[in-house]
């Protein structure tokens, strides 16, 4: 019987904002939720075509490129964490009725109770550059960047064994195939 350890993170990873607090990540993605959230991110950036000005974007399409990094970094957070980063509340008279991690969502629920109902953005609010910080430091943690633990059993995988066997056999072009020991001319 073959026995093999692997090595599981377990302990969240922590994001500290100064006096804005901590964010807490997942302590590792599972399954493809890293890629379909990235390329949410991706598909929302490629709407602003290249564009790095800032006075000449639409504000629409700035705001949907904004709204897809949040809910890729709050897709990653424990859920006290996504709590606080991203939340849109319902409110209905004085009283908040129901939050989301979408204003769409919100909205919605909004138009259904009618009304006097309306959406407050209470999600928490950091600079540009945080976030676009929290998106690199999230892509090399979940994406197999430099972060990566370097114990045998996580961070890369060890390479794929060939098919089929080796053997001693020739090749079959007529040319050798050996490349070791030739001078560079």
């Amino acid at each position: 019987m073959a026995t093999r350890d692997f090595a599981v993170r377990t302990e969240v990873n922590v994001a500290k904002l100064g006096d804005l607090g901590e964010l807490h990540f997942l302590p590792e993605a599972v399954g493809t939720e890293f890629l379909d959230a990235y390329q949410k991110v991706q598909e929302a950036q490629e709407a602003l075509g290249g564009e790095s000005d800032l006075t000449k974007m639409d504000p629409k399409v700035l705001r949907q490129v904004y709204g897809a990094m949040r809910l890729f970094l709050a897709g990653l957070m424990t859920m006290e964490s996504a709590e606080r980063f991203l939340r849109f509340e319902v409110v209905k008279g004085a009283k908040t009725v129901a939050h989301f991690r979408t204003r769409e969502e919100a909205d919605e629920h909004a138009r259904e109770l009618g009304g006097t109902a309306r959406v407050n953005d209470a999600s928490m609010r950091v600079p540009d550059r945080v976030l676009m910080d929290l998106m690199e430091w999230t892509t090399e943690l979940y994406g197999g960047g430099n972060d990566r633990p370097t114990t045998p059993s996580s961070g890369s995988s060890r390479a794929s064994r060939r098919a089929g066997t080796t053997g001693k056999a020739s090749s079959r072009s007529k040319g050798s195939t050996r490349t070791a020991g030739r001078s560079a001319r």
